[in-house]
């Protein structure tokens, strides 16, 4: 079992069924010429099957228009088409603009939220949006001062809005959405001050909170079964997370969901990525920091963590495993699976059975990444699933005297 079941990651793309998830947002997604999702699809993939454009002609592009949203700071994530509307979001203040492409990207409505500019010097680590979503025919934004927002797609008014968390307490939102089913799905940015993070669901049709799964604290506040939920095959114990932070620290523990989220019909779940623990001084929080650094896998409806698994326990280096979840089926032993493929900014890759939580696959798809030897993949051992650090490059085993350098990557990471 190689590298090839980490890295094909074009073979057999996960399949979707409408019955479970949110049709609309199926319909775009079948849809080449419309973009209702930020990563393309539930899959994360980012895969367009258009092909009008292509290395042949490419070379033949002019300029038809160009569109000035009048932000300078940071712009992340994409415009979203729905028939023939563009629309397009900006970093803070988040306005959103709807442009009709058949009329040279006329502005057909412009929503600018008021936002206390105080939130700016509490984001990190720039003022930007990762990106709107459609469903059911509205446009989903979680602005940056956390206010959950769903607009009229068609006329831009707002159907209903929702604080998500509190700036004054270093809550913040710089990611996307996911709508799924009846339900739109949310993180949260704060991890460098001291924030309990957490994922939320909200209700599609009147903004009503239906659950908040935290990143960590006791069983109930992150929604996980202590006989039920797994880590590594294992179900995950009594009090997994408490048992791994000294005192109360868990609750400024970070963990952060500022990602993205992806989603498997089939099995009803859906699957995101933690944030590095806080503090970012290790030495202030012992323990495996349990479950920031985190892949989870979750019901949509309930918020139940079905498995989970840590990637880089008591991370010293800011890695933050906030990136895509890619799932695709594919064959390994000559049997159909489904698996999730997670490249982290630790500098590992990483491909588990989406359905178990098995690890399958856990390599550097990065050579001069030095932090960690490998993660080890022996099961009968005591370290299974892992990272072996190596303790040059361990900013806790040198001390805080010490001027770590060379460590590879950086907080800024591999990815």
């Amino acid at each position: 079992m190689r590298a090839v079941h980490l890295l094909a990651l074009g073979a057999g793309l996960a399949a979707a069924s409408p019955a479970l998830a949110n049709e609309s947002v199926m319909k775009g997604i079948a849809n080449p010429a419309e973009q209702v999702l930020q990563t393309v699809d539930y899959a994360n993939t980012r895969y367009s099957k258009l092909d009008q454009i292509n290395a042949n002609n490419v070379k033949n592009l002019q300029v038809a228009w160009t569109f000035s949203t009048g932000v300078l700071r940071g712009h992340e994530g994409s415009p979203l088409v729905v028939g023939n509307i563009m629309y397009v979001h900006t970093p803070f203040p988040n306005i959103v603009y709807a442009l009709d492409l058949d009329q040279g990207a006329k502005i057909v409505w412009k929503y600018e939220p008021k936002q206390d500019p105080s939130v700016i010097p509490v984001m990190c680590c720039d003022t930007v949006n990762r990106g709107l979503a459609y469903a059911d025919g509205a446009i989903l934004l979680h602005q940056a001062d956390t206010t959950l927002v769903s607009l009229d797609a068609k006329s831009g008014k707002v159907n209903w809005s929702v604080k998500n968390g509190d700036p004054s307490k270093g809550e913040t939102n710089t990611a996307t959405v996911l709508p799924v089913k009846d339900k739109v799905i949310v993180g949260i940015s704060g991890g460098e001050f001291g924030v309990n993070c957490h994922v939320t669901a909200y209700d599609l049709k009147s903004g009503k909170k239906v659950w908040r799964g935290h990143s960590q604290g006791p069983d109930a506040d992150m929604i996980m079964d202590p006989e039920k939920t797994t880590h590594l095959g294992k179900p995950v114990g009594k009090d997994s997370s408490l048992k791994t932070w000294e005192g109360d620290q868990w609750k400024t523990g970070g963990g952060c969901t500022w990602g993205w989220f992806s989603y498997d019909p089939k099995l009803d779940l859906f699957y995101y990525g933690s944030g590095n623990p806080s503090t970012w001084n290790p030495k202030q929080r012992p323990g495996d920091n349990k479950w920031s650094m985190t892949v989870w896998a979750r019901n949509p409806d309930t918020g139940m963590a079905k498995w989970v698994y840590q990637m880089t326990p008591h991370d010293e280096w800011d890695y933050d495993g906030i990136n895509e979840m890619i799932l695709t089926d594919q064959k390994i032993d000559g049997k159909e699976r489904p698996l999730l493929t997670h490249f982290d900014r630790n500098g590992f890759g990483y491909t588990l059975d989406r359905a178990t939580g098995e690890l399958l696959v856990a390599e550097k798809f990065d050579p001069v990444v030095n932090w960690a030897t490998k993660v080890d993949m022996d099961k009968g051992s005591k370290t299974y699933g892992r990272p072996l650090v190596v303790s040059k490059y361990s900013t806790e085993q040198n001390g805080e005297d010490v001027n770590s350098k060379g460590i590879c990557p950086a907080a800024l990471g591999t990815k």
